[in-house]
């Protein structure tokens, strides 16, 4: 068990979110939860606070919008102080052929969210926390940033993005005392699949998923350890890295187009 502090999750409210504010919660951290249905976020802060949670904040914040790195940074160091954890978790996606199934406005919605929030909120909280000298971020990526994932083009794009700049990120600040992490989940059970509009008579949407208390424990743990990444669960996440390896990009799509 680490020191009680403050931990800030975004995308808090459900999903693996919401499992990681459990596991901080477990352990008498104090909580920002952020999400954008106020209704789920009051939900989930009582769950927490029954969890053991000292404190706990949940805030609606619309993580698409232009600034809103800049809002959850502001409002953060406004109300609360700059967190100990801070877990860049919220993400959204887009499915079907690019060309002529996805819809362009979710895609250019799951840019804005996993991609320039997380930019954005980084620039900001990283030189706080390195003036600290101490801090823990996990940046939630995934499996599928390992390889081209027709059907989930532009989502699979930014989940590789994010797996890159974590790590690119994490050696610039080495020796720093901030650390970050980049959880890496394999299909994991949540409401991702029908927000993205993925069909369900589709093997992505027929294949068994990892209970997201699972993953978000592993990336906790991680976390808390200062590891450079983590795939959850380690047995599929790990077979799937394996093969993404050691298989050529176009074979690895066409196996992916098999939906």
């Amino acid at each position: 068990m680490t020191q009680p502090g403050l931990a800030l999750i975004t995308g808090g409210s459900s999903g693996i979110g919401l499992e990681l504010a459990r596991c901080f919660a477990g352990d008498g951290h104090r909580l920002i939860i952020v999400a954008q249905d106020r209704d789920k976020l009051d939900r989930a802060a009582a769950e927490l606070r029954a969890a053991g949670a000292p404190q706990v904040d949940a805030w609606s914040i619309d993580l698409g919008a232009p600034d809103a790195g800049a809002k959850l940074f502001h409002e953060t160091e406004r109300f609360a102080g700059l967190p100990d954890f801070l877990c860049l978790n919220a993400g959204t996606g887009a499915w079907g052929d690019f060309v002529d199934q996805s819809d362009l406005y979710l895609e250019l919605q799951s840019i804005a969210v996993n991609v320039t929030s997380i930019v954005q909120s980084s620039k900001l909280f990283l030189p706080a926390m390195v003036a600290r000298g101490s801090g823990r971020v996990l940046i939630t990526s995934s499996v599928v940033a390992l390889g081209p994932s027709p059907k989930l083009a532009v989502y699979s794009g930014t989940k590789a993005f994010l797996r890159n700049f974590a790590e690119a990120v994490r050696e610039e600040i080495a020796d720093s005392g901030v650390t970050i992490t980049a959880l890496m989940p394999d299909l994991t059970e949540s409401g991702f699949f029908e927000r993205a509009g993925v069909d369900p008579d589709s093997l992505t949407a027929s294949e068994p998923k990892a209970d997201p208390a699972t993953v978000a424990r592993a990336g906790y743990e991680a976390m808390l350890a200062g590891k450079d990444h983590v795939i959850a669960p380690a047995l599929t996440g790990k077979i799937k890295a394996a093969a993404a390896r050691l298989l050529p990009d176009a074979l690895v799509a066409k196996f992916a187009r098999a939906d």
